[in-house]
């Protein structure tokens, strides 16, 4: 198959089969275009099998059906508002005139979202509009939507893919134009494959934890990410002449409970639960020197994440005591008393100890900084008012012995470096000129570019499936 690949001219090369590359290489098709779609991983789909699979957009069908009123003018404000104005502000616009379409097309082939939605929010800080959704399956969903349509352009011969194929470089004329895509199979067979245009739809680098310390500065404490997202697609952007931008506005989700001491890390089965919404905190948060560092009932989890991504290595310990563990519900969202208490016996960030000092020692944390927390918000907490956060819920001190600390840790699964692009996603250079023939969709445009300083909901999977689709309607029009 590698062999016929190289023995034509593509009009369009697709690096990367996931979340924007499915649909790049769809429209094109749609569009009359000869496509040939190239993947290292073993199946098509790339990040959808374990995305949430939500999406955002103003002005559907299902909007208009349930009586919401709602304007791209009325996203891009939103978008604006909880990304702190970071995003790029020509993508957020052209984003959002474009991303009721593409839900509606979705819906069109069979996406189906909840019975509820759409809705203002899911983990993140609301919209004030309803224009949320997902569905049964989560991006599986998606995927299955996206597949059939693909499938039956392949059986048409208009799209041909590669899987266990690695793109290792782009191919330039003398002029720096983009003319192909080198290579190597899963034997270490390597090919020059021709096209005329090439979108680099690979993903980030969030499977790569030196490429992501390297560019972001901050330690992948946890592997989450898809693990076919090595980066290459910003290493070939970056080789062709073009930049990265968007580093800087890093920023953690408010943390996890992990498995051990290794950076990165895996996860630990605690469902450990921070969300007010879901179940308000009884417990003391402190940072590494042992001091509160937040209101830990503020309703944004923006300003939550934010005021973690100050604290030395993004870490935090949960305080409590044991009345707090006999009346509260347990932390660990499912689980029981029981359970919780068995915790503290297994897992490494789980400790306990007969006084305040101890549990600083156990845990890792600076005992004097604890105590006087712990006390300060005694008082506040007797007084019926937090002197220095504004914390709300209060119900229990913490002075009964044992006591006990869980440490989270702030951890992130999304690259937010990425290529510079214009509104035409074409790839830039360092000039600011298009690199000819070359373009980007997806995390490899970096979430800084369609997120922001904060995680908008749905500004990530909604624009890669947008832009995709963009690049194939339009290089061919």
């Amino acid at each position: 198959m590698l062999n016929k690949a190289a023995s034509e001219t593509w009009d369009l090369i697709v690096v990367g089969g996931g979340s924007a590359g499915l649909p790049c290489a769809i429209f094109a098709a749609m569009q009359g275009a000869r496509v040939l779609v190239v993947d290292r991983a073993h199946r098509l789909g790339g990040t959808l099998d374990r995305s949430t699979g939500q999406i955002a957009a103003a002005g559907t069908r299902i909007q208009a059906e349930q009586g919401i009123q709602d304007s791209p003018d009325a996203h891009y404000d939103d978008i604006m508002r909880i990304s702190r104005g970071k995003v790029d502000p020509d993508l957020a616009r052209v984003f959002v005139g474009e991303a009721a379409r593409t839900v509606d097309w979705l819906c069109d082939h069979g996406f189906t979202p909840l019975p509820d939605h759409p809705v203002t929010t899911g983990g993140h800080e609301p919209y004030r509009v309803r224009r949320y959704q997902w569905a049964a399956g989560n991006g599986v969903a998606i995927l299955r939507t996206l597949l059939p349509v693909f499938m039956d352009l392949v059986r048409k011969g208009s799209i041909e893919f590669l899987i266990r194929t690695d793109a290792k470089e782009l191919i330039q004329d003398a002029d720096g134009a983009v003319t192909g895509v080198m290579v190597e199979d899963a034997l270490g067979r390597r090919m020059d494959l021709k096209g005329r245009k090439v979108a680099i739809t690979t993903g980030g680098c969030g499977g790569n934890p030196e490429m992501f310390e390297r560019l972001h500065g901050v330690p992948m404490y946890a592997r989450l990410a898809y693990p076919f997202n090595l980066g290459g697609g910003l290493e070939m952007g970056v080789a062709a002449g073009g930049v990265l931008r968007g580093a800087e506005l890093f920023t953690t989700f408010f943390g996890m409970v992990l498995n051990d001491f290794n950076v990165p890390s895996t996860p630990a089965g605690v469902p450990v639960n921070s969300y007010p919404e879901r179940r308000m905190p009884w417990e003391v948060y402190v940072n590494s020197a042992g001091q509160r560092f937040v209101r830990e009932d503020h309703p944004s989890v923006d300003e939550r994440e934010h005021a973690l991504l100050a604290q030395e290595s993004h870490r935090y310990w949960m305080i409590f005591d044991q009345e707090i563990m006999n009346t509260a519900p347990p932390v660990a969202l499912g689980w029981d008393r029981a359970r919780l208490d068995f915790a503290f016996s297994k897992y490494h960030f789980f400790s306990r100890a007969e006084t305040l000092g101890e549990l600083a020692f156990w845990a890792g944390v600076e005992a004097e900084g604890l105590a006087a927390a712990v006390e300060r918000y005694n008082t506040g907490q007797a007084a019926g008012r937090d002197p220095d956060f504004g914390r709300e819920h209060m119900p229990l001190p913490v002075r009964k012995p044992p006591f006990y600390a869980i440490r989270m840790q702030g951890t992130q699964l999304l690259t937010f470096a990425g290529l510079h692009v214009n509104p035409q996603l074409e790839v830039l250079n360092r000039d600011g000129e298009p690199i000819p023939n070359l373009y980007a969709a997806g995390e490899v445009l970096g979430a800084g570019a369609t997120t922001g300083f904060g995680i908008v909901n749905g500004m990530m999977l909604t624009p890669a499936l947008v832009f995709g689709r963009m690049i194939g309607e339009r290089v061919f029009s």
